[in-house]
Order: C-alpha cells, then sequence, then structure tokens
C-alpha cells in the first residue's frame, strides 16, 4: 500500500495551508475511526474533506453510500479516479461552509452519519452548523484539535467554557474517544487532536423558548467574559428590558456574576426573563 505521502510526491501535492491540510497517515488511527463512527450496511455518511480517500474507501466497505465533500479541485479528480470502481461513493468537489445540508439529506435519502477529519481554521463554524442542522445527521465522528473538544466538554466557571460548550450540551451526548499526536498526521500540526463522536438528546437538556434570541443571549454574555453580566449584556447591542437587573435578581441570577459561572439552566431562564 502506498504511502500518503509517497502519493502527494507522485501527484505532485503539496498539502494546502489556507485549507488547513493535515492528512492521516497512521492506518491504526483510520481504523479505529471507523469503528467509533459504527457504520452500519445501511448507513449513507457524509466525509468532509476526503484528501486522498484512504478513510473514503474504507466508509465504502461498510456503508451503503458515501458522499464525500472536498474543496480542492486536484483532489476531487484524484478521487473520482479511486472511486470509479466503487458506484456508492459520490464525490463532491464545494466548500462545506457553502453546502446546503438539506440538499444532502435529500441526496442521501435518509439522516446522515458524519465521519471526517475537520480543518482546523473551520472546525468550531461548521460545528454550529452541524448543531443548527441537526436534523440532518444521525451522528458526528470527527477529528479535530483537542482544545476544541475540550471546549466542548467544560463545564461552568472554566476558562474553556463558552457558547460551544452549552449549544453542543443542550442537544447532545458526546465523549472523547480517544486522542491522536501530530506525527499521526503529515504535514503535522502544531496541536494535539480528539476524536469524539456525538449522538442527540431524544430531548434538549432545558427547553428553549426562543432558540434565535437564546443564542444571541449566550453569545453577548461570552462576547465580553471578563465584565459582569449585565454589563456584559449591555455591551453586546442586545435589546434588553429597562428593568433587566431586577428581573435577573427575580430569577435568582446575581447581575455582577460572570459570564461563565453561569450553568445551561440558568442560561435558559436568562433569555426568557430579559425578552421584552
Amino acid at each position: 500500500m502506498v504511502s500518503i505521502k509517497k502519493e502527494l510526491e507522485v501527484y505532485g501535492l503539496v498539502p494546502r495551508k489556507r485549507w488547513g491540510q493535515h492528512f492521516l497517515i497512521d492506518r491504526n488511527i483510520l481504523s479505529k475511526v471507523v469503528r467509533t463512527a459504527e457504520i452500519e450496511e445501511t448507513d449513507v455518511v457524509l466525509e468532509v474533506g476526503p484528501g486522498l480517500g484512504v478513510l473514503t474507501l474504507a466508509l465504502a466497505k461498510e456503508a451503503k453510500r458515501v458522499i464525500a465533500v472536498e474543496i480542492d479541485q486536484k483532489l476531487v479528480e484524484i478521487l473520482k479516479e479511486k472511486v470509479a470502481d466503487c458506484p456508492n461513493v459520490e464525490i463532491i468537489r464545494k466548500d462545506i461552509m457553502e453546502v446546503d445540508f438539506n440538499d444532502l439529506i435529500e441526496r442521501g435519502g435518509q439522516p446522515l452519519k458524519v465521519v471526517a477529519n475537520l480543518p482546523y481554521q473551520i472546525s468550531t463554524p461548521l460545528l454550529f452548523r452541524f448543531i443548527e442542522s441537526r436534523s440532518v445527521f444521525a451522528s458526528l465522528t470527527l477529528m479535530l484539535q483537542k482544545e476544541v473538544a475540550e471546549r466542548m466538554t467544560a463545564t461552568p466557571g472554566g476558562k474553556d467554557y463558552g457558547p460551544l460548550s452549552i449549544f453542543t450540551q443542550i442537544v447532545s451526548d458526546f465523549s472523547i474517544r480517544f486522542l491522536i499526536k501530530p506525527s499521526a498526521f503529515f504535514p503535522p500540526p502544531k496541536v494535539d487532536s480528539a476524536v469524539i463522536h456525538m449522538v442527540w438528546k431524544k430531548r434538549p437538556m432545558a427547553e428553549v423558548e426562543d432558540i434565535e434570541w437564546f443564542k444571541r443571549v449566550v453569545r453577548g454574555s461570552f462576547g465580553y467574559r471578563r465584565k459582569t453580566l449585565m454589563n456584559a449584556l449591555r455591551h453586546s447591542g442586545l435589546s434588553l428590558p429597562e428593568e433587566g437587573t431586577e428581573r435577573m435578581k427575580r430569577i435568582g441570577i446575581d447581575p455582577q456574576r460572570r459570564p461563565e459561572t453561569l450553568t445551561i439552566e440558568e442560561y435558559v431562564r436568562l433569555a426568557d426573563v430579559l425578552k421584552e
């Protein structure tokens, strides 16, 4: 089996920093990722950033169908050659941040299992997109920065706790399955990576009356996390009631607390009480 480094040399390719290309070269890790994703023969899989198709081909052996989205045109051409004998694989040349997820579920005919080695620079915004469109996805098995995984699992009071922690935990059950050293990739990234597995809760941790307002309150609070909660909200540009401080006190939230100290349930109550 030709190594990833040798393949890149043969094709005259150089990993591109602008797209965060770090190719997984450890085949043992690849096998662990496929096992973690729990792919069955009836599943439709979405792969993000398939690169040279090593994971794509492994997924194609297990799943009913694989839809692979790749932004690099050169890699798309190589991928199409490699999967020519795999009728259950579709290669789409597009930026995943611009993909209409509803179109994907129409293509697949059912909720998709996502398996991906996420480019580092888009991992957080793409996670938010996955969460917002969660009805499209059955599960997520993702390789991403260890620090992002730690933010997802963070609890109130720590520096890692923030909007990603809240929006992830309120709707999903997830775990960090294992860590990956930089040497497992080429070129090696500067940080450790983690593989996470996510599925959606049958019911959210807390019922949110107005989800868009809730998101704005959470993001507004953490936009100025060094300030007190009330000052952070005042600087956020949100339209707040004049008696906001009194409303917060009525539900047992001290306006002088720091944003990172509130629990998810407290943020839900806060958003509800501050809505005009």
